[in-house]
């Protein structure tokens, strides 16, 4: 059988990895990336509270809208209790229905990670003249909000066609998190240049987790202090990328907010141990390594 290759990164084993160090001499770095998204009414795609693949309903519907109106809040007042910095992976559409999730981002000095138009849609269906359209279309929404131009992107439901890594870095995006092939960010190859893959987890993400294993709240805040601690045990040896992926639709409902606030309190007992960041300022430091230091980067 002939193995079919994408050709974007070549195989670099952990223990062959030159070792180095996040700002401050940390070993890990820890982030929170909150998907703040919005869905078509009985149209589209859209994840269902109580059995995957449910068709849309105004019931699912209404659960997934209930992160926009309460659940996002109650993160937010989470995060400044908590003395944290967030990224928020943002559907473009979002911020003409609900503004003022852009207006308390921005009074947080919270990343704008790049998430789309909607997560009624999936990029990966699309033709490359209709791709960077999606592309530049969430580009330029987001910039107009926020001032700046997003750096990251997280495609919904992380899928890709096989140009999405070209016309994102043709774009002028410097990285992506739909690749979790890695606990270290690594150089990615494109058509004309090169695209920065930094950690994104999709196991320690309430939305697999609670959604579609149906995992409780306490089995999901287990899930979280494990990885944290074992990571934070093998980052002695190097550096790497702990994420906590996050949904206010889902994790943002009372009896599991309860649990993600005892894991938090679990990881930031360890502050002074950590890098608290964003995947945006991975990225930024990323680049400002000596060639051959990230994987990917030459020599």
């Amino acid at each position: 059988m002939q193995l079919t290759t994408h050709n974007r990164y070549g195989y670099s084993p952990l223990d062959s990895r030159p070792v180095y160090d996040w700002p401050g001499g940390k070993r890990l770095a820890v982030c929170f990336c909150n998907n703040i998204e919005i869905f078509s009414f009985l149209d589209g795609l859209g994840s269902d509270s109580a059995s995957p693949g449910a068709p849309q309903s105004t019931r699912n519907f209404a659960w997934r809208d209930y992160g926009n109106r309460v659940g996002q809040w109650y993160l937010f007042d989470l995060f400044d209790e908590m003395n944290v910095p967030a990224s928020h992976n943002l559907n473009s559409m979002l911020l003409d229905a609900c503004p003022e999730i852009a207006v308390r981002i921005r009074a947080r000095g919270d990343e704008v990670v790049a998430h789309g138009r909607t997560n009624a849609e999936r990029q990966d269906t699309l033709g490359e003249d209709d791709e960077a359209r999606l592309i530049r279309e969430t580009t330029e929404t987001l910039t107009t909000f926020f001032g700046d131009r997003p750096s990251g992107w997280l495609g919904p439901y992380l899928a890709q066609t096989p140009v999405t890594l070209d016309l994102l870095q043709e774009a002028g995006y410097g990285y992506v998190m739909d690749w979790p092939a890695d606990d270290q960010p690594f150089w990615m190859r494109t058509r004309r240049g090169r695209i920065l893959s930094v950690p994104y987890s999709i196991e320690v993400n309430d939305s697999p987790a609670m959604v579609f294993r149906q995992h409780s709240g306490e089995e999901f805040e287990r899930m979280m202090i494990d990885q944290f601690d074992e990571l934070l045990h093998q980052s002695k040896k190097r550096p790497l990328v702990y994420t906590a992926v996050l949904h206010p639709f889902i994790v943002g409902q009372p009896y599991r907010l309860r649990a993600l606030r005892r894991a938090m309190k679990h990881i930031l007992r360890h502050r002074d141990e950590i890098w608290l960041t964003t995947p945006g300022a991975i990225a930024s430091f990323c680049t400002r390594l000596p060639a051959g230091t990230i994987p990917g980067s030459g020599r």
